[in-house]
């Protein structure tokens, strides 16, 4: 095969190895929080802000870091957000004070902040133009991975041998990526002073807003229904079933993810528009099926089909648009994805304490539909 039309796939699995580490650091207190409660005698409740400050530190570290350190080399600076990980992971595992642990977990939640906003540029970067948005679709794979796998097992293995152990071993995982950057993943300069962007240039290149904006509505409205499915299980009769149903979403992620890899550098709109569709049938389907378990697996199959390959999508058409300033775009994606993330929890809690959970539909289907309009709409710039 000619060297132009291969993926460096070690260095890219290296990149997605970060991502996994990421999405499991993050959510592994869900799984665990009866364990952790109990050891830091402490309520559940207050373990599960431990989620909250760790949004809260990506959401307000990516875009000053990124700006900050635009001149610094690329591979130094991912390694600095890896180590953060393993700092955060091994003061959580031998933390014995809920204080030290939230500030471990906003440690972690910065170095997530900074991660995600060098990995899309990082894979673009390896590859010839015309390989970009494959190359960034392998490096989002530990995403779904540790959503559909990682947080399961890490349940699991929690119950086996305590949820200390388990962050330990997030803490060796981030050692061992260290190792495997250093290893595979090639350094490249940081900016030049004479051609960086200021903040409020990249935002108002062509094409950035639309695609913050796309990705503020879809995934405040994935994040409604995903933040709130055990009560919309409750719902339906189904509750017992969440385990296999988030198994189902996650690997319905993982085939999301590989069809955009294989189509988006040709069919980059076109996927936009067919997930998001796909989701809004999702949508249609949870509402007027409730009363069919098949119709449910198969609604959340489909929404996870639609999912999985968004966050390529969005990161791809961002890369494409913001162009030598794309560590700066994918800190303001950053930025917008974990605004998105709150406002669902928001937004949700209260559709739910005074609608109930069929008001989600409608509220998602108009989320849905204003994102189908802005790509139809962004033809030129952003989902060209």
């Amino acid at each position: 095969m000619n060297p132009a039309q291969r993926l460096p796939l070690g260095a890219l699995l290296a990149l997605a190895m970060g991502g996994f580490v990421t999405i499991l650091t993050e959510a592994l207190p869900a799984g665990l929080l009866p364990q952790m409660a109990d050891s830091l005698s402490v309520s559940e409740a207050w373990v599960g802000q431990t989620v909250t400050v760790y949004a809260l530190g990506s959401l307000l570290a990516a875009i000053p870091l990124i700006m900050l350190t635009q001149g610094v080399r690329r591979r130094p600076l991912l390694l600095t957000a890896i180590a953060g990980f393993v700092i955060a992971n091994t003061v959580t595992a031998l933390s014995t004070s809920l204080s030290l642990t939230l500030v471990a977990r906003f440690l972690a939640g910065v170095s997530a902040g900074l991660l995600w906003a060098l990995v899309a540029g990082y894979a673009a970067r390896m590859v010839p133009q015309h390989l970009k948005g494959r190359a960034i679709a392998v490096a989002m794979v530990g995403s779904p991975l540790a959503l559909s796998l990682g947080i399961p097992a890490g349940t699991w293995l929690g119950m086996l041998v305590g949820w200390r152990a388990c962050f330990g071993i997030m803490s060796a995982l981030a050692v061992l990526l260290i190792i495997w950057v250093n290893w595979r993943v090639p350094d490249f300069p940081g900016q030049a002073r004479g051609t960086r962007l200021e903040l409020g240039a990249v935002y108002r290149l062509p094409g950035i807003r639309p695609v913050l904006f796309v990705v503020l509505a879809f995934v405040l409205a994935h994040n409604i229904l995903y933040t709130y499915i055990a009560p919309f299980l409750a719902a339906v009769g189904m509750l017992e079933r969440i385990d296999l149903i988030l198994l189902v979403f996650g690997l319905s992620s993982v085939l999301g993810i590989w069809i955009v890899g294989v189509l988006i550098d040709r069919h980059l709109r076109r996927m936009t528009l067919a997930c998001t569709g796909l989701f809004g049938l999702a949508s249609i389907a949870l509402a007027i099926g409730s009363q069919s378990p098949a119709v449910i697996y198969i609604a959340i199959g489909i929404w996870g089909l639609a999912f999985g390959g968004v966050p390529t999508l969005f990161q791809t058409a961002l890369a494409k648009s913001a162009g030598d300033s794309t560590d700066v775009a994918q800190a303001m994606l950053v930025t917008a994805w974990n605004m998105a993330i709150a406002g669902g929890g928001i937004l949700g809690g209260v559709l739910l304490e005074r609608l109930g959970v069929g008001a989600f539909s409608p509220v998602l289907l108009l989320l849905l539909l204003a994102t189908l309009l802005v790509v139809a709409r962004s033809r030129q710039h952003g989902f060209a």
